[in-house]
């Protein structure tokens, strides 16, 4: 049997026809799409566009929000051996949005209503799209544009007439035939278009549900944009091969009415298990934290013992409750039922725990969620390995790790020369599945930098244990690099410093073969605003301004010898010159890209000048002109 994504569906829809596939709620309440009538609709709308014009090879862009159509429109493409370029609803710059589907040669676009209007804009500079798909009614409509129910329509013609036809096509997809071309962030040049075949999809599915089998009765509700790569294999088509369900968010007028939803829609669905990536995971502790403050002085002490005695019992996870800490465990049993338990209720209930990705999970974070019963396990991946390469699970895991390597995976670090180094060395993170992708869609030489003899060199440091856990320890390309050659990675500083001051809201390490590291760093306004005023501070004075800037100072210092956090980094790496910023990173500047990771090529280019200026003896005194500027304008 081919190992194709509409043969695993077809498997799916005769193993759990009545189970439902699909939660979405359009109204006052969530309602279900069972998988016998999700295939009705696939093989329609397959037909239909197949009718317009979409043939095998051809190439369809799908730009929506998490949908049940999400899920239909990929498939009905997939069905007719058609390969569908999913991209992200936050791309608004359009010639970002005009580079992806001209050079993918998209022939048509499905499109929701929301985002039609980026289309409306482009569609005359795209000569090779043909037809734009509305999956929301409109007014009116152009000769190029059609309305899904027109598809359904003439789909369900060409089925009652050319059925057998239909059925060849699908049975004529091959494994190896491609699927999606998804595109990076583009980070630092054109994005690249990562080719994924039917079974690049299928293998990865396999790997994931050999490490975390799900059981039908699983339901997740799909917080990440459906096109991430995370959430498209983990979520969607996991999911879906076990005959487990999905939801949707209920989709508001806008983001942020959106983005209210999601508490809301948690508690409607009680998920089993979310996805989730850093940023989502600290706005979910920041609100468990808020809650518990406002519930006084009492209840918030009674709370940070039960954390600390949960710390201690749970350790990493891997040596949980283990030796005297055995002893402790009637207390956070206890401590469990009436703490934690409230707590989980604000998630439905029922859930048990998360799966984190996209970027390294602070292991703050981690031992967090671990001890209020929730935890949040870390996984690793590639878009290029379609991407699982590694998680942390419920039955094997180990905070501070990315978990175990998926079965049917090599796996080798190697040095700079693609030496394989030995058990805890550390290198470059080198994998070869069936889950590694074919190449970048019209860029041959960027295949041949990542992909060598079937290796895919993912540019990731990481280290395995004596355990077999798999570490990452950051991008190459991310690292701080000193005058002597030695090198490290800025991620974990920079999360560390975050999550354990108040007074800054982001920061970037950045060291170049530089005698010393500098940081570029964005204060939180609030805390600083709070500050002032608690101190009678005045920022518009110079004497005010350099107050604030040597309490953020005082901030790095506390991760120094004699601070609250020494030892937890080696002091070089820490910043020598600081230089205070006025504007965030944010996914409107491109200084985040749209898994919220920072785009560090682009935020050195801007703030050129103001790093060479950090290597003066002038800037390493915080307070100087450049820095009391900012404060003074805040």
């Amino acid at each position: 049997m081919k190992r194709t994504i509409p043969q695993m569906f077809e498997n799916s829809v005769s193993k759990y026809s009545n189970n439902i596939l699909m939660w979405e709620k359009r109204t006052e309440k969530y309602e279900g799409t069972s998988y016998n009538e999700m295939h009705k609709l696939v093989r329609s709308f397959a037909a239909g566009l197949l009718s317009f014009g979409l043939n095998k090879g051809d190439r369809a862009a799908l730009i929506s929000e998490g949908r049940n159509d999400w899920v239909m429109s990929e498939l009905a493409v997939l069905y007719i051996g058609a390969i569908n370029v999913p991209i992200s609803v936050k791309i608004d710059e359009l010639s970002d949005l005009k580079f992806r589907i001209s050079h993918s040669g998209c022939k048509f676009v499905i499109v929701s209503g929301n985002h039609f209007h980026k289309i409306k804009k482009i569609k005359n500079d795209l000569p090779e799209l043909e037809k734009i798909i509305l999956l929301d009614p409109q007014s009116s409509y152009e000769k190029d544009e059609i309305y899904k129910d027109e598809i359904f329509i003439s789909g369900n013609t060409f089925l009652k007439e050319k059925e057998n036809d239909f059925n060849k096509i699908v049975d004529s997809i091959a494994e190896s035939d491609y699927a999606n071309i998804c595109y990076t962030s583009g980070t630092t040049a054109d994005p690249k278009g990562i080719i994924l075949t039917h079974r690049n999809y299928t293998a990865n599915v396999e790997q994931a549900t050999s490490l975390l089998p799900i059981p039908e009765t699983y339901c997740s509700l799909l917080i990440l944009p459906w096109d991430h790569s995370f959430a498209h294999t983990a979520g969607i088509y996991t999911l879906m091969k076990n005959g487990a369900s999905m939801a949707s968010i209920q989709i508001g007028k806008t983001p942020l009415e959106t983005l209210k939803n999601v508490p809301i829609n948690i508690k409607e669905i009680k998920p089993t298990f979310l996805l989730s990536v850093p940023a989502l995971a600290k706005n979910f502790r920041k609100n468990i934290e808020k809650g518990i403050r406002e519930k006084g002085e009492k209840v918030e002490k009674l709370f940070l013992k039960a954390l600390n005695l949960a710390y201690d019992y749970n350790g990493n996870g891997y040596n949980r409750g283990r030796g005297i800490k055995f002893l402790k465990k009637p207390l956070y049993k206890l401590f469990d039922k009436i703490i934690f338990s409230k707590i989980r209720e604000g998630f439905g209930g029922e859930l048990e725990f998360f799966i984190g990705g996209g970027a390294l999970l602070d292991l703050e974070l981690q031992k967090f969620f671990y001890a209020i019963g929730i935890p949040m396990f870390q996984g690793y991946g590639l878009s290029e390995a379609a991407p699982i390469i590694s998680a942390n699970v419920p039955a094997k895991h180990k905070l501070g790790s990315s978990g175990f390597i998926v079965e049917n995976l090599e796996i080798k670090i190697c040095d700079d020369k693609g030496n394989s180094l030995k058990i805890g060395e550390r290198g470059e993170i080198v994998v070869k599945g069936e889950n590694v992708m074919v190449g970048y869609w019209k860029n041959e030489k960027a295949t041949k930098e990542t992909v060598r003899d079937g290796w895919l060199y993912t540019g990731d440091l990481g280290y395995i244990d004596e355990d077999g856990f798999l570490y990452v320890l950051g991008r190459s390309k991310s690292l701080l690099i000193g005058s002597d050659g030695e090198k490290y990675s800025p991620e974990g500083i920079e999360e560390m410093i975050t999550e354990h001051s108040l007074f800054i809201e982001q920061i970037m390490l950045y060291n170049n073969q530089s005698p010393y590291t500098t940081a570029l760093i964005v204060p939180n306004k609030d805390a600083i605003f709070n500050f002032a005023k608690g101190n009678n501070i005045d920022i518009k004075t110079e004497n005010g301004q350099d107050a604030i800037l040597k309490k953020i100072e005082s901030e790095i210092n506390e991760f120094r010898i004699g601070g609250n956090y020494a030892n937890m980094f080696p002091e070089r790496w820490l910043p020598s010159a600081i230089a205070v910023l006025g504007e965030g990173f944010t996914e409107q500047n491109k200084f985040l890209n749209s898994t919220l990771k920072m785009v560090r090529g682009k935020i050195v280019e801007f703030y050129r000048r103001r790093i060479d200026y950090l290597y003066t003896a002038e800037a390493r005194n915080i307070c100087n002109p450049q820095n009391r500027n900012i404060i003074g304008r805040l």
